[in-house]
């Protein structure tokens, strides 16, 4: 799959702007219960499935409930509801988004709360099940909300104004998808499955809030990463199989932590003074609990500790960096627009001048793959195509001989009206284009068309 795809004008390049607590123990160790002196709310649980929803099952089949915890101890944010969980502080610190259910056979439905006190509002509707919703910035405030809702059996990531309004699916693969941060740059940092369409291994990607621009955030991919947060450096820290690891931006490849031994789920909350409240459990017979740790610190401190529960969530209240807003780039077209620059600039070594044309498939709703049409691919490795949109698609690169190269394992897909270039196949979103034009540009710039009964099947680009 192309791992670096930009949003461009009609064939031209555009870049994308882009709390005082118990003394400190060694992890492992058994320790009274502590407190901080930060405000936040976590969430407690009796049962917590962090990957549970790989396959769109429960992560609380039990319930929840979210705590706040500041001077006056810890009590619930929301009495009056059955179950409570991930919650969302506003920018500007004064309100909580959540996942809720107000009696205990409704479906998890996303509503939201003054953290001064109020009644709450529901902001989804249906009764299908509407979890993790996350801040979007707007023009004037806060005036969106991007969130998971299970539909067909699935999750799908949505967005939606909250003032109301018919949502807006941004994920079109057939695999369930969950945000987990808003980045500083407006892009949606998003955890799905690796290879995409499958159940396979907890992957990070990012995606812009009209649905455009999907893409894994590193191409190192294997190890299970899941849980990304992004910290006051920039860097995204998360969980993975080794415990937790790190992005940082000079690396094309992520960076283990080295954190004291124990497991670790991600939800990482950093506090001002650099520290970090995490959930940490000793090992699988244990619970989590919430702890606060200073990188690089052999030891971990207690911050809150629920007796026979996960302790789980951690989320500071509080003002925090407003994200910018994504400017859509989307054109009123029914489907859109791929160029490829080189697709032997890839982390898979082909021959010279050995990918002769390439293939597009794509998935229906029963799980059946279609091909959609053959497009040349140039000697320079550049291919140029019009696709449909809004649905997955998959790409498979061939010899002269029709002969399979290589053929993604996961999939895809392109927003209504988004045009995007890429550099490569699979070239990692750290490699830069050449500064040339193209080969399949100079020849045409009309694509190859895999949109439907009009289709053009090249054999290749020779």
């Amino acid at each position: 799959m192309p791992e670096r795809m930009l949003l461009v004008v009609v064939l031209a390049l555009v870049a994308i702007a882009l709390v005082r607590t118990e003394p400190s123990v060694s992890a492992g160790t058994n320790s009274p219960r502590g407190t901080s002196s930060s405000s936040f709310l976590y969430t407690v649980a009796k049962q917590y499935e962090p990957l549970a929803w790989i396959s769109g099952a429960d992560r609380f089949p039990f319930g929840a409930t979210i705590m706040r915890h500041d001077s006056s101890g810890n009590r619930p944010l929301v009495p009056a509801f059955a179950a409570t969980a991930d919650s969302s502080v506003s920018f500007d610190g004064k309100r909580v988004l959540f996942t809720g259910k107000l009696k205990p056979q409704d479906p998890w439905q996303i509503w939201e709360v003054p953290l001064a006190g109020g009644k709450p509002r529901r902001i989804t509707a249906g009764s299908e099940n509407c979890i993790r919703p996350f801040y979007l910035p707007g023009y004037l405030r806060e005036d969106r909300v991007v969130y998971a809702r299970k539909t067909a059996g699935r999750f799908v990531i949505e967005v939606a104004e909250l003032s109301g309004g018919t949502p807006l699916p941004l994920t079109y693969g057939p695999a369930n998808f969950l945000p987990t941060d808003i980045l500083r740059d407006g892009r949606i940092l998003l955890e799905t499955s690796y290879p995409v369409g499958t159940a396979a291994t907890p992957e990070l990607y990012t995606v812009y809030s009209d649905g455009s621009g999907f893409e894994s955030y590193r191409c190192d991919h294997g190890n299970a990463r899941h849980e990304g947060r992004q910290i006051n450096s920039g860097d995204i820290v998360f969980a993975s199989r080794s415990g937790l690891a790190r992005f940082t931006s000079a690396l094309a490849k992520d960076v283990p932590v080295s954190a004291p031994a124990g497991e670790y789920i991600g939800e990482i909350a950093e506090t001002a003074s650099g520290d970090w409240l995490l959930p940490w459990r000793a090992d699988a017979k244990a619970h989590y609990q919430l702890m606060i740790w200073k990188p690089g610190a052999p030891r971990l401190r207690h911050s809150v500790i629920e007796q026979n529960a996960d302790a789980i969530q951690p989320t500071l209240i509080g003002q925090r960096i407003v994200p910018k807003r994504h400017p859509s780039g989307l054109h009123d077209w029914p489907n859109a627009n791929l160029l490829c620059l080189n697709a032997y600039t890839s982390k898979y070594k082909f021959a010279a001048d050995s990918i002769h044309s390439v293939r597009f498939y794509t998935r229906d709703g029963t799980g059946e793959t279609h091909l959609l049409g053959t497009a040349p691919v140039e000697r320079d490795g550049s291919f140029f195509v019009h696709v449909p949109s809004d649905q997955p698609l998959q790409i498979e690169l061939l010899d002269g001989a029709g002969g399979t190269l290589k053929r993604e394992s996961g999939y895809f897909w392109m927003r209504r009206g988004e045009q995007r270039i890429c550099v490569g196949c699979h070239a990692g979103p750290e490699t830069a284009p050449e500064n040339a034009v193209p080969m399949i540009l100079l020849k045409s710039t009309t694509p190859t068309d895999m949109t439907g009964e009009t289709a053009h099947n090249a054999s290749g680009g020779r």
